[in-house]
Order: C-alpha cells, then sequence, then structure tokens
C-alpha cells in the first residue's frame, strides 16, 4: 500500500473507534464549541453595527455638511447656504419643488429598557420634505406629528430599545414636552434609532435661530452625484463638503467596529489555547487507549506517517464538529437579536441586529478546524515514536 492509502486506511479505523472513546470526544468538542461560539457572537455586534449604518443611504441621496465638519453635531449651515444647495444642478425637483430637507440634530437623555440607565438618542428636526428625501421611512403606528406643534414621531428600533417612547407619552426635556404621536420605520437603518420633529419648532427649542447642521438631498440619479458636489464645492458663496449618504454613515461605523475586532481575536485566541489543550487531552488519551493498535499497524508495516495523519484527521473532524455545533448555536442565539450601542464617533445611541454571517460562520468553522489540528500535531507524534515492541506487549 503507498503512503495514502495507508494514511486512508489507518484513519477510518481511527475514526470507526470514536464511540468507544466519546466522552473524551465529547468534551473537546463543547469546549471548541464553546470558543466559536464567543468568538462569533462578539464579531456578529460589530458585523450588524456596520451592516446597519453602512445600509443606510441611497444611491441618489447625499448630504452636504459644512466643510471640515466630521459628522452632524460639529455642522453648522445658514439660510442662504440652504438656498444655494436647493438651486444646484442635480436635485430632483417636480411640482412639490425640490427634494432637499436642511435638517437640525441634537441629542436627549432616555433611559434604556434594559438598564434603566440614560442613554443619547438623536433627536432630529425636520421639514415635510424629510418623508420626500428618505422615501423608505414610513409610519407603521399611530401618525405623523403635525407641523408647528410639540409632536414627535420615533424609529421603531428607538421604541424597542428606549422606556418612555410609546404613543401617547410624554417626552421632557427641561421647559418643553414633546407628545408621541407615532412609530416609523426605516428599514433597520440610523433613523430607526431617531426620534423626528417639526424642525420649525425645535430650533427655537435649543436656540438655533434660523441655521440648520445638514441638508440631505435626493438627486435626479445617482450619476447626477459629482455635477452636484463639483457644483457646490466651488461656489465661492460656500463652505460646504458632500458626501454621498451611504459613504458618511458607513465611515461611522469604522470606530466600533476595529474596537469589536481588536476585543474578539484575542478573546478568541485566549480561549482557544484553552480548547488546544483539551484537544490534546483528548488526542493524548485516545493515543493511549490505541497504544496496542498503533502498534499492530507499526507491525504490519505501515508508516509513522499514517498513523500521525490518523491521529491529526481525528482531531480536526472534532474541532470541525465543534465549529458547526458552535456556529449553528451562535446563528439561533444571537443572529437578529436586537440592541443599541453607542456610536463613538456621534456620541449617539444607535439600534442594530447582530449578524451571524456566512462569512463569520466559515471563519469560526477554519478556526475551530486550526484548533483541532494544532491539538493532534503533538499526541499524533507521540503516537508514531511509539516503540513497537514494547507497545504490543501492553496491556
Amino acid at each position: 500500500m503507498g503512503p495514502v492509502s495507508q494514511a486512508i486506511a489507518v484513519t477510518a479505523v481511527s475514526l470507526r473507534s470514536i464511540g468507544q472513546r466519546w466522552g473524551a470526544a465529547l468534551v473537546t468538542v463543547i469546549g471548541v464549541a464553546g470558543v466559536v461560539t464567543v468568538f462569533l457572537a462578539v464579531l456578529s455586534i460589530g458585523e450588524g453595527f456596520r451592516a446597519t449604518l453602512a445600509s443606510t443611504g441611497a444611491p441618489d441621496r447625499v448630504l452636504v455638511l459644512r466643510s471640515g465638519a466630521d459628522d452632524e453635531m460639529s455642522s453648522i449651515l445658514d439660510r442662504e447656504s440652504v438656498r444655494v444647495i436647493q438651486d444646484a444642478p442635480g436635485v430632483l425637483r417636480d411640482d412639490r419643488g425640490p427634494a432637499v430637507s436642511a435638517e437640525l440634530f441634537v441629542i436627549v437623555d432616555v433611559p434604556k429598557r434594559s438598564t434603566g440607565t440614560d442613554a443619547n438618542v438623536p433627536l432630529r428636526g425636520v421639514p415635510p420634505e424629510a418623508f420626500r428625501v428618505r422615501s423608505n421611512v414610513r409610519i407603521v403606528e399611530g401618525r405623523n406629528f403635525v407641523p408647528g406643534s410639540n409632536e414627535v414621531v420615533v424609529g421603531r428600533g428607538a421604541a424597542d430599545q428606549f422606556a418612555g417612547l410609546e404613543i401617547g407619552s410624554i417626552l421632557e426635556r427641561g421647559k418643553h414636552e414633546w407628545r408621541i404621536v407615532g412609530v416609523f420605520d426605516a428599514g433597520g437603518t440610523v433613523a430607526d434609532s431617531e426620534i423626528w420633529c417639526d424642525r420649525a419648532v425645535l430650533a427655537p427649542a435649543y436656540r438655533r435661530g434660523d441655521t440648520v447642521q445638514s441638508v440631505f438631498v435626493k438627486l435626479a440619479s445617482p450619476g447626477a452625484y459629482e455635477a452636484f458636489k463639483d457644483s457646490l464645492t466651488t461656489n465661492p458663496r460656500l463652505n460646504v463638503k458632500v458626501v454621498r449618504e451611504s459613504d458618511y454613515y458607513a465611515e461611522k461605523s469604522r470606530v466600533l467596529t476595529q474596537i469589536v475586532r481588536y476585543l474578539g481575536y484575542p478573546i478568541a485566541l485566549l480561549m482557544g489555547i484553552g480548547a488546544i489543550f483539551g484537544a490534546l487531552n483528548t488526542m493524548y488519551s485516545a493515543v493511549a487507549s490505541r497504544t496496542r493498535e498503533i502498534a499492530t499497524f507499526r507491525a504490519l508495516g505501515f508508516r509513522g506517517g499514517a498513523v500521525v495523519a490518523s491521529v491529526v484527521a481525528e482531531a480536526a473532524l472534532l474541532g470541525l464538529a465543534g465549529g458547526l455545533a458552535g456556529g449553528a448555536l451562535t446563528w439561533l442565539a444571537f443572529d437578529g437579536y436586537r440592541t443599541s450601542t453607542l456610536n463613538w464617533q456621534t456620541f449617539s445611541m444607535v439600534a442594530f441586529s447582530f449578524r451571524v454571517t456566512p462569512g463569520l460562520l466559515a471563519q469560526g468553522t477554519v478556526y475551530a478546524v486550526l484548533i483541532g489540528l494544532v491539538g493532534g500535531i503533538f499526541p499524533a507524534v507521540r503516537a508514531a515514536r511509539l516503540p513497537v515492541a514494547s507497545a504490543l506487549r501492553e496491556l
């Protein structure tokens, strides 16, 4: 028999005997599954947060901020700038006028349902054009706010995650009271985490005068972006920057996604080391229980490489089983689980869902197999070096 045939034969015998060592094998599978579950659960936080922000924005929607501003909170635009933006080429226009929404953005404290602690929730002052510019936003409960009134509507994500945002409730901020009259759905985008009200009412409440912080624009077509951008950035009357809405929110997910990855991979590495020791223990036990069997193969002329291959293959299979079990458990327990966290770049809360993607599942499975392979190497070498004569005399 050739080396490959020998390896296949010995591996087949090894795998058939796993049932006789199911206890030790199960410990390894459970250990690896635990590592994969934690690994995927942590990374699914970053994946879900990134997906929520990255999905915010359409190809024909752009955001205009003051030049040099990193976000809406640090931006300010006057009324004249808004007029120039409305008249720019490329803006969608119809009998209702230009599809331009000049908005205000402030932060209010609202307690989280889970902990009761206050969290920073965006309160956005919008004109009627906001629902036209963001065609994905629709009222799903109650009704829209009446322009000129102290009424607000809340995003579905905000209503789920924060207390006191039920329809009919009163949101008190300083000397102002805002009645919640409806819930809107924004398709799982960032707007789902916000509270919306009439900009004309919010401006005097926060002493903003005639200024706004951002202008959202719906273009006539995605291809009109460059002409629109050039007309504004080269206009001497303006000091603005123009970005696609999707690019703006994708960049805002960068910090938290990096934090999650920087935490997730070291945690998985440390837990993986523990799982490797568990695999080592299991495979050493397997080698010890198969001492006479391995020696018999060696006496029959099977090479040490075939023995090594069988032990490593068994360890990798146990790792694979643990990886698949951990992946399935994570997907069932966490995929779609809704929560909220602080966006470190805007210091406001964002509601999002965990996402256990096929890519993450593949990473977890590969990591599990590597744990098994590393855990099987040293026992495999020991098995290949067993003295044939003395091993055959063992009981």
